[in-house]
C-alpha cells in the first residue's frame, strides 16, 4: 500500500472484495436498472434461505413483503432515473423484508449506486444485515416499559 494516499494496488484490493463477497456474514445483493438480482453471496443465502441460482435474475420482489412493493419500486425507479439517492451517504435504513420460508425479517442496510464508465446508473448493490432478533427485543421491552408506565408513574 502507498503510506500517503492508503490506497491498495489493484490485486490487493481485487482479493480483499473477493474475499469480503465471498465470506462476509451480510447480505450483498446487486440489481439491474430494472430491479432485477445480478449478485447474490452467500451471505444473503443465509439471512434469506434463497441460494444464488434461485435468486440471480429474479425480481427483489423475492424478498419485499408484498405491502412494501409500491413503495420500494417507486423511489427506485426514481434513482434509476435521476441518478440521484437521499440513502447513499452511509444511511442506515431499516425495513421489513421476506425469508424463503415466508417468515417476515427486518434488515438494515445501505446501499450505492454502481455506475458505468460515463457515471450512468446502471443499478444498485446493497448490504444487509439481519436483526430481527434485536428488533423483537425493542418490541417486548417497549411493550414491557407501556405496561409498567402507570406505576411508573405513580397512577
Amino acid at each position: 500500500m502507498n503510506p500517503e494516499t492508503l490506497e491498495a494496488p489493484d490485486t490487493l484490493r481485487s482479493a480483499l472484495a473477493g474475499a469480503l463477497l465471498d465470506s462476509i456474514a451480510d447480505a450483498i445483493v446487486a440489481t439491474d436498472r430494472e430491479g432485477r438480482i445480478t449478485f447474490w453471496n452467500p451471505g444473503a443465502a443465509r439471512i434469506f434461505g434463497f441460494d444464488a441460482a434461485e435468486a440471480v435474475g429474479q425480481s427483489l420482489d423475492l424478498i419485499i413483503p408484498e405491502n412494501q412493493r409500491a413503495r420500494h419500486w417507486q423511489g427506485y425507479d426514481t434513482v434509476m432515473r435521476t441518478g440521484q439517492s437521499r440513502y447513499v451517504a452511509g444511511d442506515l435504513l431499516a425495513v421489513p423484508a421476506l425469508a424463503a420460508d415466508g417468515r417476515r425479517i427486518s434488515v438494515e442496510f445501505t446501499i450505492v449506486l454502481l455506475r458505468d464508465g460515463e457515471g450512468g446508473v446502471t443499478g444498485m448493490a446493497a448490504v444487509m444485515r439481519d436483526v430481527t432478533e434485536r428488533f423483537e427485543t425493542i418490541k417486548v421491552l417497549r411493550r414491557q416499559l407501556a405496561a409498567q408506565r402507570p406505576e411508573v408513574l405513580g397512577s
